[in-house]
């Protein structure tokens, strides 16, 4: 297999997973509906899978160097089939042991995640794709499959049952583990990575992180970006538009508006990303894609004003995670990028459980309109500012490992 085919197959199979699992988010929280009738439980369900997925990015990865990276992207894939398989018969094995099951396919998923990014860059390398390309189209695929993939889902709910639609998520796993498995070989190293505890090893990851500023940087604002993203759509979005429109299909609408924007800015990223000024291009991001979509839902009643800056916003935004991405692969040395780059993702998911209680706090508090007024500037201030102050370049080559401290 030539480098770009094994290129394609890798990224391949990772919007494969990517499928399944947009599909699984839409059936077990049916499921448990079905099974349950209890809207608790279904938060339950979802904080189960949430919580374990963000530590097993960060704390799982010395394992995965130890074992191999694609070795652990072969054997976690196959074990989240097996999970996803028995989560579809959870209303026979009770309440208590869909829990554990979700919490374990969390987990695993966190780690597979992971592990498949680290893959990409030597393999654009093999293939002489240029690495802001890759990030900017991969973004672009993922967001594709995020759209379809929950749409999906309710279709095959509604074709096949809600335990044939989990057991298609399973199918997808165990194609992703069998196409890396088979399809998928990477070189092996000139020099083996030394042999390190695992505190070690971890303690490498995170003094790596607290001595490059830049990446720093840009995964706390990424963070507070993704704060405000998640209460937007938990929250501010659906009362605007129960207040405004008072028709559900608005919500749908400005989502779908959103990631149409986003899908665009992919295409148009990926063709110029190369040839754009990182750091500016990061900035202007962040700055376009958060705090514009407030100021309009706060200060218009106009569906067409706000599904135009929802759409640009959208644009933005598409530039945002592939420099992102471009920085970690190009600034992380080889030994720790998958430590660091499992850091960097829990870092910046950190956002999103806080944006679902700032969004209901801020309302309760403030009411609606006052509230996207406040977090408006606050989402300027909180992804822009340290930009500024740091002034980040996104682009210095990776440098040396740092020494991590005996464990």
């Amino acid at each position: 297999m030539t480098p770009r085919r094994e290129l394609y197959t890798l990224v391949g199979a990772d919007l494969l997973s990517n499928l399944g699992t947009r599909i699984s988010v839409v059936a077990i929280p049916w499921l448990v509906l079905e099974t349950t009738g209890s809207p608790t439980r279904m938060g339950l369900v979802a904080a189960a899978e949430t919580l374990p997925y963000m530590l097993s990015s960060a704390l799982a990865t010395p394992w995965a160097d130890r074992f191999g990276v694609r070795r652990t992207s072969v054997a976690v894939d196959a074990a989240s089939a097996a999970a996803m398989a028995v989560v579809a018969l959870a209303p026979w094995l009770g309440f208590g042991t869909l829990l554990v099951l979700v919490a374990v396919a969390g987990g695993l998923r966190g780690i597979g995640d992971r592990v498949k990014h680290v893959l990409f860059k030597p393999a654009a390398e093999r293939a002489g794709v240029p690495l802001i390309r890759l990030t900017s189209a991969y973004d672009g695929l993922a967001r594709g499959m995020t759209l379809f993939g929950a749409v999906l889902g309710g279709l095959l709910i509604d074709w096949v049952g809600v335990t044939r639609a989990i057991w298609i998520d399973a199918a997808t796993f165990a194609a992703c583990a069998l196409l890396i498995g088979v399809l998928v070989r990477p070189p092996a190293p000139a020099q083996p990575a030394p042999r390190e505890s695992y505190l070690r090893a971890l303690r490498g990851g995170f003094a790596y992180l607290r001595t490059d500023r830049t990446l720093l940087t840009m995964l706390i604002v990424v963070s507070a970006s993704n704060m405000f993203a998640n209460a937007s759509v938990a929250v501010w979005i659906p009362l605007w538009v129960d207040r405004v429109l008072g028709d559900p299909a608005g919500f749908g609408l400005l989502l779908g508006v959103f990631s149409a924007g986003a899908l665009l800015g992919n295409l148009l990223f990926t063709v110029a990303g190369t040839r754009l000024p990182r750091g500016t291009t990061f900035a202007l991001g962040l700055a376009l894609s958060g705090a514009p979509r407030l100021l309009a839902l706060a200060l218009s009643d106009d569906l067409v004003v706000v599904l135009v800056v929802t759409f640009v916003s959208g644009i933005a935004i598409a530039a945002v995670n592939p420099l992102l991405g471009a920085a970690l692969y190009e600034r992380v040395p080889a030994p720790l990028q998958t430590r660091v780059l499992g850091i960097s993702g829990s870092v910046a998911f950190l956002g999103l459980p806080v944006g679902a209680l700032l969004g209901g706090w801020s309302v309760a508090v403030l009411g609606l309109t006052p509230a996207l007024l406040v977090m408006a500037v606050a989402c300027l201030v909180l992804t822009v500012v340290p930009l500024l102050l740091s002034r980040p370049t996104a682009d210095r080559p990776a440098a040396e490992p740092v020494a991590s401290t005996p464990a």
